[in-house]
């Protein structure tokens, strides 16, 4: 039975924990090492059996961490070539990765410690930004945490996947009046900013199948959304499209509960 649980989702940091039993792992690490280490053991889940670590992007609420943790316990870190050239230079990583990079290629199944990992990349404005559609305990999860449109390739990766977590970052009518400036608001609802609730709609309705069981919204912005607009958004789009997956909007700044996938 794979396990995934949300340590944090938001642009305060972001952490995400899978395992199949036999390999776990960690998908950013864009919080505090303790406090990394005290939520997987509120969830009865010792850090040390974290066997590596995979990177998204190069953004600080994704890797504020990342040196920390590998340098103090050498965990490896996956991710593609562009994005390990940019940590080799990031303040965050600099200087404290030494043994510990793993290239992936993108675009194609890559096999780390007995699973499958393709990275593939999706509009965003930082060095690269990639998804990942993983697959282990006979289940397929596909990760997309920041992308600013669904992309052919985005909607191709959730459409193969029977869990999907996605982004929903902000209600439009919410940002568009909200205290941003302007050019912040262009910068979040350009192509490389972030979804919003009926962009991941789309996304979904485009990708729906059958097969999909279990949708996780990840990174909703603590001003321009709210769990409930978010979840209510797409759960009329699911009604709409006759899907039955289950649907889950991630906490922001606390773990969520532990998901079993099956």
């Amino acid at each position: 039975m794979v396990r995934f649980a949300s340590l944090s989702s938001g642009s305060s940091g972001n952490c995400y924990y899978l395992s199949d039993g036999n390999v776990a792992f960690l998908i950013d690490a864009g919080i505090g090492g303790r406090t990394i280490k005290k939520r997987l053991s509120d969830l009865d889940i010792d850090f040390n059996s974290i066997g590596f670590i995979l990177v998204t992007h190069d953004h600080v609420d994704h890797i504020k961490s990342l040196g920390l943790v590998t340098e103090r316990f050498a965990k490896p870190v996956y991710t593609t070539r562009t994005l390990h050239s940019a940590l080799s230079r990031h303040f965050c990583t600099r200087g404290k990765m030494a043994g510990c990079v793993k290239v992936l290629e993108e675009g194609r199944p890559n096999e780390v410690c007995g699973i499958q990992v393709t990275p593939f990349e999706v509009p965003h404005d930082a060095t690269q930004t990639v998804g990942y559609h993983i697959i282990l305990g006979g289940e397929s999860i596909t990760v997309m945490t920041d992308l600013g449109s669904p992309t052919d390739e985005a909607v191709h990766y959730a459409s193969i996947a029977r869990h999907l977590v996605v982004e929903a970052n902000y209600d439009v009518d919410m940002l568009v009046s909200g205290p941003y400036p302007q050019a912040l608001k262009r910068r979040i609802m350009s192509d490389c900013g972030h979804l919003s609730n009926e962009q991941t709609c789309s996304l979904i309705c485009r990708a729906a199948n059958e097969d999909l069981k279990n949708i996780f919204l990840c990174h909703l912005s603590a001003h321009n959304n709210t769990p409930a607009s978010a979840y209510n958004t797409v759960k009329e789009t699911l009604g709409k499209i006759h899907s039955q997956a289950s649907l889950y909007c991630l906490p922001r700044t606390q773990p969520s509960e532990l998901f079993f996938l099956g």
